[in-house]
């Protein structure tokens, strides 16, 4: 099977797979559910659905089996919106993938935090993209508003130049209102 077509499918499966999971189920199990992405096999009779759930393990199990009872319903949605002599079969998969990456955000700022407050305990200044904890620093709005409309007031004197360049560039039009120029 061709790699495009397993691609198109699975984006028309992930598409009708996250609209029914918003709007048309009504199972309160299923709630705080993102769809992140579909995978589709080459003979496109098997389908996994990556969800992601967020919440406590007991929702995210009681989540999922919300959606395994509702795997039925979706392979209906998903057969109206495909034309193919099989539909196929839906699997909902549990993806960890955006709690992981929260998690890394996470130690990665705490480290960060960490080894301003190491530079700044050894005497060193913190780098301008270190944050050291209880040392806040005042940006004043009013500089913020100074740059802005001098980036605006640089734009319209641009604007204002091409328009007059292209206003000189520009052939006059005949009084008789005829389009034709002269050779």
């Amino acid at each position: 099977m061709k790699s495009h077509r397993t691609a198109r499918v699975s984006e028309v499966i992930r598409e009708v797979a996250a609209n029914a999971i918003l709007f048309q189920i009504k199972d309160p199990r299923v709630k705080n559910v993102t769809v992140t992405r579909a995978e589709v096999s080459g003979d496109l009779q098997h389908a996994k659905v990556f969800v992601s759930v967020m919440g406590t393990v007991k929702e995210q199990q009681l989540t999922m089996h919300g959606l395994k009872s509702a795997a039925g319903f979706l392979q209906t949605q998903v057969a109206e919106r495909i034309t193919s002599r099989f539909v196929p079969h839906i699997t909902f998969i549990l993806d960890d993938g955006v709690k992981k990456s929260v998690e890394m955000a996470r130690m990665i700022r705490e480290e960060n935090e960490r080894l301003a407050l190491d530079r700044v305990a050894a005497g060193l200044p913190p780098l301008e993209t270190e944050k050291v904890t209880g040392e806040a620093t005042a940006v004043d709005d009013d500089d913020l508003e100074d740059e802005f409309e001098d980036d605006l007031d640089d734009d319209e004197l641009e604007d204002d130049e091409h328009d007059a360049a292209t206003k000189k560039a520009a052939p006059p039009k005949p009084a008789d209102g005829t389009t034709e120029r002269p050779i």
